[in-house]
C-alpha cells in the first residue's frame, strides 16, 4: 500500500474511534447529569450522606451508591439503580427516563410519595422495576405497557389508586406482577391472562369487585395467586383448579361462595399455601386436601362448611397452621377430639383453630402430644366439657390458649404454670370451679387473663403482682370473696380492663395510684364498703361500674352531691343522670359506649370542640353515616377489609351503647358478644 493512504487510513480510524469515546464518554456524563437531577428530587433525613458520593464533579457515577454500570473502561453506561430501604424520601423524578440503558431499578423500601411518572415507560431496557412499601399515589401510567422486556414489577404496600390497566396485559415477558396493598378497584382485567409466562400475581389488599376471572386459569406456569381482602364475588372459576403449578392459592376476605371442590387436592398437588378463610364458601372440608403431604398451611375460617373433619390430618408433616374456626363443623358422636390426637404427627405446627364450631367431648390427654412450637391454640365457642388435662404444660411455646364458651370444669390445673412464653389466657364463661391457682403468678409475660363467668372460689391471689405486663384483667362473673389485694390494683402495665364486677369481694378499697391509666374499671356487684379512693375518681373511666357505688354512697350521705360522686367523669354521664334518674346499669352501658368511641376514634369527650349540642356521641354519629371509615384514626396503610369491619363494628356497639334513652340502649352482653366476634374476626384477618 501506498504510504499516504496507509497513513490517511490509519488517522481516518483514529478519528472515528475518538468520536465514537466521545460519544460514549457523553453518554455516559448524560447518565450522570440525570442522576443528579434524579437526587435533587431526594433527602434522606434519617441518613444525610447516603448519597454523598452523588457529586457533580468529575467522579464516574459507576463509582456512586446504590448505582451499577456495565462494562468497563470507555463503554461504560448505568444499567442498574439500587436504593432499596435507603429512608428516602422525595419524589420520583422524570429525568429517570434519560438514563436510558436502565435494566433494573429498585426503590422499594422507602418514603417516596407523589405520581409514578409516566416518563419511566420510555425505558425500554427495564426488566425489573420495584417501587413497592413507598407512598406512591395516583394511577399507574398506561405507557407503562411500552416495558416490552419487562419481567419484574412490584408496586406492592403503596398508595395507588384507580382501575388496575388492561394495557398490563402486553408486558408478554413479565413474569412477577406484585400490585397487593394498594386502593385498586374495578375488575380484575382478563388481559392479564396473556401473560403466559406470569409465576406470581398477587392482588391482595385492594378494592377490588366482581368475579374472579376464569381467564386467568390459563395461567399455567402460576405458582403464586393472591387475591386476599378485597370485594370479590361469584365463585372460584373451576379452571383455577386446574392450574396444577400452583404452590400459594389464597382468596381470603372476600364475598366468594360456591363449594370447594372435593379434588382439589388432586388437581393442585403442588399446594403449599390453601387460604380460604372469611368468605361464604358452603359444603364439606375436601379430604383431597390432607392428602398434600407437603403443604403448609390450611386456612377456612369463616365460612359456612359443614361436617366433619375428615381423615389424614396425620399425613401433614409439614402442616404449620390449621385453622377451621368459625364453622358449622361437628365431629362424630363415637370418635371424640380424635383428630387432635391425629396433629401430634405434624411437628411444625404453630397455630392451630377450631373455634367457633359445634365440636363436642373431652380434651384428649393427647393434646399434650401436639407440636413443641404450638404457638397459638383456639378451642372457644364449641361444646367441650371435662377438664382441662395436666398434659396442657407440656405445650411449652403457647403464647396464646383460648377455651372460653364450653362447658369446661373442674379446677385450672397446676401444670398451666409452666406454660411460660404464655401472654393470653381465655376460660372465660365455663363452668371452672376452685380457686385460681397462685402459681399463675409465675407466668410473667401474661398481658390478658380473662376468667370471667365461671364458678370460681376463694381470693384473688397476691401472686398476680408478678404480672408485670397484665394490661386487661377480667374475674367478673365468678364467686370470689375477699378483700381485694392491694398488689392486684398496683400493677403498673393495667391500662385496659380491670373487671372484679359480680362477686363477693368485700372490704375497703385501698387507696392506690395507677389505677388512673386503666380505661375501664368495673366493681359492681360486690360487697365493697367505705368512701371510693380519690385514685379511683382520676380514672379515665370513672363511673363505669359506678351504679351500685353510687348509690350505697348516695343512701350514707345524703347531702352529697351529684357532682362530686361522678368526679373527673364528665363527658361519660349518660343524659339521665343529669335529670335526677335512679342510677342504673343501664347508665353503665353508656358510659361503656363512650369509652369505646374514645378508645377507637382518638377524641376525648372533655375536648374543648365539644360544646353546646355537639358531644362525642353527635360527633360520631354524623361522621359515620357521612363516611364511615373516616372517623377512625388508624394507621392510613390499613385496608384489610376485615380489620376495618372489625373497627366498624365496635363503633357501631359505642352507638348503640349511646342512645339517649336508656330503654333503647342494647344490653352489656349483647355488647359484649358484639365485640368478642369482631376480635375474633381481627385476630385471624392477616393472611399468612
Amino acid at each position: 500500500m501506498h504510504p499516504v493512504v496507509f497513513f490517511t487510513t490509519v488517522l481516518y480510524c483514529i478519528s472515528l474511534l475518538s468520536v465514537k469515546s466521545l460519544s460514549v464518554h457523553r453518554n455516559l456524563i448524560a447518565d450522570k447529569d440525570a442522576l443528579i437531577s434524579f437526587k435533587s428530587k431526594l433527602s434522606s433525613p434519617e441518613a444525610p450522606n447516603l448519597l454523598s458520593s452523588w457529586d457533580n464533579q468529575n467522579s464516574s457515577p459507576c463509582n456512586w451508591t446504590g448505582v451499577t454500570c456495565n462494562g468497563f473502561g470507555s463503554g461504560q453506561r448505568v444499567i442498574s439503580l439500587n436504593l432499596s430501604g435507603f429512608g428516602m424520601e422525595g419524589t420520583i423524578s422524570p429525568h429517570i427516563t434519560n438514563i436510558s440503558f436502565l435494566r433494573s431499578v429498585d426503590l422499594g423500601n422507602n418514603k417516596l410519595r407523589g405520581a409514578i411518572p409516566p416518563e419511566i415507560g420510555y425505558l425500554f431496557r427495564l426488566r425489573f422495576l420495584n417501587l413497592s412499601s413507598n407512598s406512591l399515589e395516583g394511577r399507574i401510567p398506561l405507557n407503562i405497557s411500552k416495558l416490552t422486556q419487562l419481567q419484574s414489577l412490584d408496586l406492592m404496600a403503596n398508595k395507588i389508586t384507580g382501575e388496575i390497566p388492561q394495557e398490563l396485559g402486553h408486558l408478554s415477558k413479565l413474569e412477577d406482577l406484585k400490585l397487593g396493598r394498594n386502593i385498586f378497584w374495578g375488575k380484575i382485567p382478563p388481559s392479564l391472562s396473556n401473560l403466559s409466562s406470569l409465576t406470581v400475581l398477587n392482588m391482595g389488599t385492594n378494592v377490588l369487585t366482581g368475579n374472579i376471572p376464569g381467564e386467568l386459569g390459563n395461567l399455567k406456569n402460576l405458582t403464586v395467586l393472591d387475591l386476599t381482602i378485597n370485594r370479590l364475588t361469584g365463585t372460584v372459576p373451576s379452571a383455577i383448579y386446574n392450574m396444577s403449578s400452583l404452590v400459594n392459592l389464597a382468596v381470603a376476605s372476600n364475598i366468594l361462595s360456591g363449594e370447594i371442590p372435593y379434588d382439589v387436592g388432586i388437581k393442585l398437588p403442588k399446594l403449599l399455601i390453601f387460604n380460604y378463610c372469611i368468605n361464604n364458601f358452603t359444603g364439606r372440608i375436601p379430604g383431597s386436601l390432607h392428602n398434600l403431604t407437603n403443604i403448609q398451611v390450611i386456612r377456612m375460617a369463616h365460612n359456612l362448611l359443614v361436617g366433619t373433619v375428615p381423615p389424614g390430618l396425620g399425613n401433614l408433616p409439614f402442616l404449620q397452621m390449621y385453622n377451621i374456626g368459625y364453622n358449622k363443623i361437628h365431629n362424630p358422636q363415637d370418635d371424640g377430639l380424635s383428630f387432635i390426637t391425629s396433629l401430634a404427627n405434624s411437628t411444625r405446627l404453630n397455630f392451630l383453630a377450631i373455634d367457633g364450631n359445634a365440636f363436642e367431648g373431652v380434651l384428649p390427654e393427647s393434646i399434650g402430644n401436639l407440636s413443641k412450637v404450638l404457638s397459638k391454640l383456639y378451642i372457644g365457642k364449641n361444646r367441650i366439657h371435662g377438664g382441662i388435662p395436666e398434659s396442657i404444660g407440656l405445650l411449652r411455646s403457647l403464647s396464646l390458649l383460648e377455651l372460653n364458651d364450653n362447658s369446661i370444669s373442674g379446677k385450672i390445673p397446676e401444670a398451666i404454670s409452666y406454660l411460660q412464653e404464655l401472654q393470653y389466657l381465655g376460660l372465660a364463661r365455663n363452668k371452672i370451679s376452685g380457686i385460681i391457682p397462685s402459681s399463675l403468678g409465675n407466668l410473667r409475660k401474661l398481658n390478658n387473663i380473662d376468667l370471667s363467668g365461671n364458678e370460681m372460689v376463694g381470693g384473688i391471689p397476691t401472686s398476680f403482682e408478678n404480672f408485670q405486663s397484665l394490661l386487661s384483667l377480667d374475674l367478673s362473673n365468678n364467686k370470689l370473696d375477699g378483700s381485694i389485694p392491694k398488689e392486684v390494683l398496683n400493677l403498673p402495665s393495667l391500662s385496659i380492663i380491670l373487671n372484679l364486677s359480680k362477686n363477693f369481694l368485700d372490704g375497703p378499697l385501698p387507696q392506690v395510684g395507677v389505677l388512673e391509666k386503666v380505661v375501664v374499671i368495673d366493681l359492681s356487684g360486690n360487697r365493697l364498703s367505705g368512701d371510693i379512693p380519690k385514685s379511683f375518681e382520676r380514672s379515665k373511666v370513672g363511673d363505669f361500674g359506678l351504679a351500685r357505688l353510687l348509690q350505697e354512697r348516695m343512701s350514707n350521705q345524703v347531702s352529697i352531691s351529684s357532682t362530686f360522686i361522678v368526679k373527673g367523669s364528665i363527658g361519660y354521664i349518660p343524659p339521665e343522670y343529669g335529670l335526677c334518674e335512679k342510677s342504673s346499669t343501664a347508665g353503665d352501658v353508656y358510659s361503656y359506649g363512650v369509652m369505646l368511641l374514645e378508645l377507637f376514634t382518638g377524641m376525648s369527650p372533655l375536648q374543648e370542640c365539644f360544646s353546646g349540642d355537639l358531644n362525642l356521641v353527635r360527633w360520631v354519629e354524623s361522621n359515620l353515616l357521612e363516611k364511615e371509615l373516616q372517623v377512625l384514626q388508624f394507621d392510613n396503610e390499613v385496608k384489610n377489609e376485615a380489620k376495618n369491619k372489625c373497627l366498624i363494628t365496635v363503633i357501631r356497639v359505642g352507638l348503640s351503647c349511646t342512645k339517649d334513652s336508656p330503654d333503647g340502649r342494647i344490653n352489656i352482653k349483647e355488647a359484649l358478644r358484639s365485640l368478642i366476634n369482631a376480635r375474633d374476626i381481627f385476630l385471624k384477618s392477616d393472611p399468612y
